[in-house]
């Protein structure tokens, strides 16, 4: 099994920056695809954005596109989500996650599928 640990939540003002991580422990998630999800108050929980195993390949959901980045270090076992232009609706908590059996490598969106989970950062983002 892998363990995921997120840090690097906070409260920010709209238009700042924030950078996520995501230590994994366990295993290793070379072999994984990995994502962030986010959940508000009320709200089901989100695709962020994911990774291919190497990081050759992203795909972000279209409120964060241009604003967020993601990437990934499998020689440190970590995952990273770097954060900018933040609006007040980006508050939520933020967790990462890993798909040990995508296929081919592809990144899925459903939460469903995603087999380990931290335990999840807030991210408040003040107007």
């Amino acid at each position: 099994q892998v363990q995921l640990a997120e840090s690097g939540g906070g409260l920010v003002q709209a238009g700042g920056s924030l950078r996520l991580s995501c230590a994994a422990s366990g295993r290793t998630i070379s072999n994984y695809v990995m994502a962030w999800f986010r959940q508000a108050p009320g709200k089901e929980r989100e695709f962020v954005v994911g990774i291919s195993w190497n990081g050759g390949s992203t795909y972000y959901a279209d409120s964060v596109l241009g604003r967020f980045a993601i990437s990934r270090d499998n020689a440190r076992n970590a995952l990273y989500l770097q954060m900018n232009s933040l609006k007040p609706e980006d508050t939520a908590v933020y967790y990462c996650a890993a798909d040990a059996f995508s296929i081919r490598g592809v990144i899925r969106t459903s939460p469903q599928v995603y087999n380990y989970w931290g335990q999840g950062t807030q991210v408040t983002v003040s107007s």
